[in-house]
């Protein structure tokens, strides 16, 4: 007997409600009559938007209430975007399915100007460590501005902020039709992406056999491989937003590449590698990587980065 209901837990973002209705389209395309109801649930990620995500701790920020909801029975799948999906997961929830990549890069949007010809001591409007730390590496006059907020919120500061330019997932932008905005889209070469970016992950409860099968069609094997591999780089490295890591893997015929990147927030050390195998043994060849940029020196940089946020931490009143 097929499902005849179906909650979907969604944060409450142009970008997020975007990607629950595309899932929502998709299931009701598959399964005629079902009902898809969408649950906005508010994230602490959502209610904190005057402070940098390095500094209230990125894990789990735009999750944790929507994994509750689910414990909770109030929900039965969730669609998260997989860059914001911690590399673990409450007792009995999991990711089931991990759709088809949009475009994993980085977008400039400026004022009709390239990166590469951006003035000198430019200020750039981002949310990522990972970004700053990589185009600090290639430009280190580069003025870093973190900005939080939704997409548009993001590109109204080029203006409001009186920056020379901001930096976005192109992913994002292509959902929301924003990329007659994009001035260029950057190299993965240049900005490595972060972990998962351009992919949605389906997470829901592992016991529930019917509704697994309900959604399971939204898995798509090889960006699957891809983003299993960069997330366990991530795990293995044990980072988060507050650490500039990146990685990207590509599968082409069964083979996956991945690469990865471990840096200090300004730029200044950081350790890049690569690895290639079958794409089958994603997880192994991410902790197989990860473990060559710590040998390398990942892990003296990533000791100092943790060590400054302890001492940070301390210095924060309660």
């Amino acid at each position: 007997m097929s499902l005849t209901q179906l909650r979907i837990g969604t944060r409450a973002s142009q970008l997020a409600l975007w990607q629950a209705n595309w899932v929502k389209s998709e299931l009701e395309k598959r399964n005629p009559g079902m009902e898809v109801t969408l649950v906005k649930i508010k994230t602490i990620g959502d209610k904190i938007l005057d402070v940098p995500l390095a500094q209230v701790g990125g894990k789990g920020l735009f999750v944790k209430e929507i994994e509750e909801a689910m414990l909770r029975g109030d929900i039965d799948i969730a669609v998260h975007s997989m860059k914001d999906v911690p590399t673990e997961f409450p007792e009995g929830l999991g990711l089931h399915c991990i759709t088809e990549r949009e475009d994993p890069r980085d977008a400039v949007i400026s004022r009709g100007v390239k990166f590469a010809d951006l003035p000198p001591a430019a200020r750039i409007g981002t949310s990522a460590l990972r970004r700053q730390a990589q185009l600090l590496k290639v430009r280190p006059d580069l003025e870093m501005v973190i900005i939080r907020g939704n997409v548009e919120t993001r590109i109204n500061k080029l203006e409001t902020e009186k920056l020379d330019a901001v930096i976005l997932a192109a992913a994002g932008l292509k959902r929301l039709g924003y990329t007659d905005r994009v001035t260029e889209y950057l190299d993965t070469d240049l900005s490595i992406p972060a972990i998962g970016q351009g992919a949605l992950g389906i997470e829901c409860r592992l016991d529930n056999e019917e509704v697994k099968k309900t959604i399971e069609f939204f898995n798509h094997p090889a960006t699957s491989h891809a983003v299993r591999a960069e997330r366990a780089l991530l795990w293995r490295c044990e980072g988060g937003c507050q650490v500039p890591i990146a990685a990207h893997g590509v599968v082409t015929e069964n083979e996956l590449t991945l690469t990865g990147f471990v840096a200090s927030v300004d730029g200044k050390k950081s350790v890049k590698g690569s690895i290639t195998g079958p794409a089958e043994q994603c997880e192994k060849l991410g902790i197989a990587l990860a473990e060559q940029l710590l040998k390398d020196g990942a892990h003296e940089i990533l000791s100092e980065v943790y060590q400054r946020e302890v001492t940070r931490e301390k210095e924060i009143p309660v």
